[in-house]
């Protein structure tokens, strides 16, 4: 029983771990935040300076310090109560209260100052991290599609045999034609920057400009149509290469903001504690 119950449960998202028990702690911390920013009296009004502020800001830099502990779990797997799964679910819930508890330890009093700067760094950490999840819950599904049972191996060797043909075929063309094809061939189809790889367009493709321009000289000849039909593979397998690579791009890319940010806050963290004791 016991063994059917861990795989029933492995097959749950983390996000639903435990019958959403983290999003209820989390809904109930953050519930019981507000409550008490609107109950207790603070004199002139709330700021991060009173005591209800230090009780608030003390419980915020505590979380951010757990909740930065993630990646160290990750490298020590076990189950249990704090299995990987169950450390995942606090992580995002925890980490979405935390921005009601640091907004409210700020009393609403922002400005350009080291403590606003924690502040808006916790926001990017935060906002990184539920795009990481939609990416997380939404990108594998089309990336396994869009493999259609390939590894990056296979795709890679399909374009190899496309250009082999390729080199064959552009041997009649006329000169001018021929270069058309020797230049799609020459260039790397994959060096055109993050920012293409994340759109998806390809502009200095050579491999649809020779394409287009075959089309429009010459396409009822023989030799001519038989390169452009092998363009269109070309063209064709290095969409499914680069949309795999844009796929993989926009599902790792927050990583990339996620942790240089969180290691930022934890800076930003330490010289705002480090500034209000030293000036209190």
């Amino acid at each position: 029983m016991q063994d059917e119950a861990r795989r029933d449960s492995d097959h749950v998202s983390f996000l639903k771990h435990r019958r959403w028990r983290w999003a209820k702690i989390a809904t109930v911390l953050s519930i019981v935040a507000i409550a008490s920013y609107l109950l207790v009296d603070v004199t002139p009004r709330h700021n991060g300076g009173s005591w209800y502020g230090y009780t608030l800001g003390t419980i915020g830099a505590l979380l951010i310090l757990w909740l930065s502990m993630l990646g160290v779990r990750k490298r020590n797997m076990s189950e249990g109560r704090w299995s990987l799964k169950a450390w995942t679910s606090a992580h995002v819930y925890l980490g979405l209260a935390l921005v009601v508890i640091a907004t409210l330890h700020t009393g609403f009093q922002l400005g350009w100052n080291v403590h606003t700067l924690a502040w808006a760094l916790m926001l990017v950490v935060v906002i990184s991290g539920i795009y990481g999840i939609s990416a997380y819950a939404a990108l594998p599904k089309e990336i396994s599609s869009n493999r259609r049972q390939m590894t990056k191996g296979d795709m890679l060797e399909a374009l190899a045999a496309i250009d082999r043909q390729l080199e064959s075929a552009a041997q009649p063309l006329a000169r001018d034609e021929a270069d058309l094809v020797i230049g799609a061939l020459e260039q790397d189809p994959f060096d055109f920057g993050i920012g293409a790889r994340l759109s998806g367009q390809y502009r200095r493709c050579r491999t649809i400009a020779a394409l287009k321009q075959l089309n429009a000289t010459a396409p009822h000849e023989a030799p001519v149509e038989k390169v452009a039909s092998l363009l269109r593979k070309r063209r064709a397998q290095l969409e499914q290469i680069r949309r795999q690579m844009r796929l993989r791009a926009l599902l790792d890319i927050w990583l990339y903001v996620h942790v240089p940010v969180t290691i930022a806050l934890i800076a930003a963290l330490t010289a705002h504690i480090v500034s209000v004791f030293y000036y209190w």
